[in-house]
């Protein structure tokens, strides 16, 4: 039995390119992994099975993680049956990286399990999802392309992150075809005075694309970002497709009582940026090897 948890990340900033022929989109992102994991377990068994804590992603079909363990295991070409185990924690379309994390550490796990070399299991990570090849990595990175391309950069040290989730999901394909459908809009950038240190050094302008888009197919988006930046007096910034909204904080303490702030949300957490998007926990529950 291998047991792993998969970090979810945030869009510190997501700039959007014009649609490709592939119907793709090219990003220029400065990504980071936080601590919000989701916990899966790997084990031999006598038929395939996958238990998950939330019906709606029982379908072993839809599932990323468990795609992601078929994957590994027609390039091992291995017939081993196996039962996966999902915890989810972090919220499902909320633009955290939740479905792409698991992916992530069903691949880590699926290749030890089936005896895959780390190069085999970065070829497979792009055909699972936009995000995957972030997540098995994780830390601090800019990721382009269609999001295949990582540049890792130095650890930010750049506080904490209170996350709030507002109470309705996000289509990550409809806000894209909202976004070309207005003309491909700029999000608001945020200025240097409301930015921790850390990101007023980086030379990338810190906005996201997106949020036009996901505010024109949610317009209760617009009136979340609002209130938040109200009551958190500094600027709201939405991760990847949304609707997950989040301010910079210098200490824990600061970044727990914005979260407790903010009333209605599905779901919100402080959270500390880390440097790895998957952890193997061992059979004692020992955080070991990092990825």
């Amino acid at each position: 039995m291998s047991r792993a948890d998969a970090f979810g990340k945030v869009n510190l900033s997501l700039l959007v390119g014009g649609r490709r022929s592939d119907g793709l989109h090219p990003i220029r992102s400065l990504t980071q992994s936080i601590d919000w994991p989701d916990h899966l377990v790997l084990e031999g068994a006598e038929e395939d099975s996958l238990v998950v804590d939330d019906p709606d992603l029982s379908d072993r079909g839809q599932n990323l993680a468990w795609r992601a363990v078929e994957a590994v295991r027609e390039a091992s070409r291995s017939p081993r049956p196996v039962s996966l185990t999902l915890e989810k924690r972090i919220p499902v379309a909320a633009g955290l990286g939740g479905g792409s994390a698991d992916a992530a550490a069903a691949l880590r796990l699926a290749g030890t399990l089936f005896g895959a070399a780390p190069g085999d299991l970065e070829g497979l990570a792009p055909d699972l999802g936009a995000d995957v090849a972030f997540c098995l990595f994780g830390g601090t990175a800019l990721v382009e392309g269609a999001g295949e391309r990582l540049t890792a950069l130095p650890a930010l040290d750049a506080g904490f992150l209170a996350v709030v989730v507002p109470p309705f999901p996000l289509d990550t394909a409809a806000v894209y075809g909202r976004w070309d459908e207005l003309g491909g809009p700029q999000g608001d950038g945020v200025a240097g005075r409301d930015l921790p240190p850390a990101l007023r050094r980086i030379d990338e302008p810190i906005r996201n694309d997106l949020t036009p888009a996901a505010v024109a197919v949610e317009p209760r988006l617009g009136d979340w970002i609002a209130d938040t930046t109200r009551t958190w007096g500094l600027p709201a910034l939405m991760s990847g497709s949304g609707p997950a909204l989040f301010g910079h904080f210098p200490t824990p303490s600061e970044a727990v009582d914005a979260v407790a702030a903010i009333s209605g949300a599905r779901a919100g957490r402080a959270c500390r940026p880390v440097g790895f998007g998957v952890r193997i926990v061992d059979e004692d529950g020992e955080a070991g090897r990092r990825r």
